[in-house]
């Protein structure tokens, strides 16, 4: 049974039907709980799914659901973890946000299998990470 950590856009993508990275998200989450494995989100990615339906009104009730039904366990940013994202960030600069880092540090400090993100733009980094195509893409 292996660790999969899971970057935000996959998670928004799922929750929105319009996203292009809908049916690929959904197909490789499938996937996932299919093989048996684990699937982890950081709780700075937990963060960025709430902040669109917050800012709607919506509330967070779909998305905890989400959550709750695949499962998918949140994890807390550790200190290791935050120093981890700082150094991934200080090394690769623009090219991977802090969001991002906090993402891959998780990933690297949990020893994750992957990580499964819909950012292509993320340099190489030193954990294999899965970035799922837009549908037709």
């Amino acid at each position: 049974m292996a660790l999969i950590v899971v970057d935000a856009g996959v998670v928004i993508a799922v929750l929105d039907s319009h996203d292009v990275h809908h049916q690929p998200a959904r197909d490789a989450l499938g996937g996932v709980l299919d093989r048996g494995d684990s699937l982890v989100l950081p709780a700075s990615a937990y963060a960025e799914i709430l902040v669109a339906p917050l800012r709607a009104g919506h509330g967070t009730a779909a998305v905890d659901l989400m959550i709750d039904t695949l499962p998918l366990g949140i994890r807390d940013a550790t200190r290791v973890i935050a120093r981890r994202a700082a150094e991934l960030r200080a090394r690769h600069g623009s090219r991977l946000r802090l969001p991002d880092a906090l993402v891959v540090a998780t990933g690297m400090e949990l020893g994750a299998a992957s990580i499964m993100t819909t950012d292509s733009r993320w340099p190489k980094l030193p954990i294999r990470v899965e970035v799922l195509r837009a549908a037709g893409g």
